[in-house]
């Protein structure tokens, strides 16, 4: 990422109060992908006076400027990850929830051939991948 996520905010003139810093610092900070819930928690522990309505409203206001990508896993929880961040995929595991991010560049050779193939020149791709762990005997 080149800049941070409130100097793109203010450079599309999103009007900057604190509480949306505090919560585009949360966002910044966060390694994984939280949904509404978790920034609450999250945004609220650095300022109590946040409130969860202020979070979601927040969050609509970042993925419609583009700041947010909004990534649905099948949980019925929408969660979010900074729309500037390095390309990559994501595998889930479908017993914990958790996401693993992952970039392989076969697969993104593979994506781009197959859309040659179809006639395509591939502009982008959201790729997940589900699954459940596989057991010690199984690898």
């Amino acid at each position: 990422m080149s800049d941070t996520i409130i100097s793109r905010c203010e450079a599309k003139g999103l009007r900057m109060t604190e509480q949306r810093r505090t919560i585009a610092g949360v966002l910044e900070d966060s390694k994984d992908h939280p949904d509404v819930e978790e920034l609450y928690a999250r945004a609220s522990a650095r300022d109590s006076a946040i409130s969860l309505a202020t979070v979601y409203r927040t969050v609509k206001l970042f993925e419609e400027a583009g700041i947010l990508d909004k990534l649905e896993f099948g949980d019925g929880r929408a969660r979010y990850e900074d729309a500037e961040r390095d390309h990559h995929d994501h595998l889930i595991d479908i017993n914990s929830g958790e996401v693993i991010e992952f970039m392989d560049p076969d697969i993104e050779k593979l994506q781009e051939k197959i859309a040659e193939k179809l006639g395509y020149k591939l502009m982008g791709h959201k790729m997940e991948l589900y699954g459940v762990p596989l057991k010690r005997d199984e690898h």
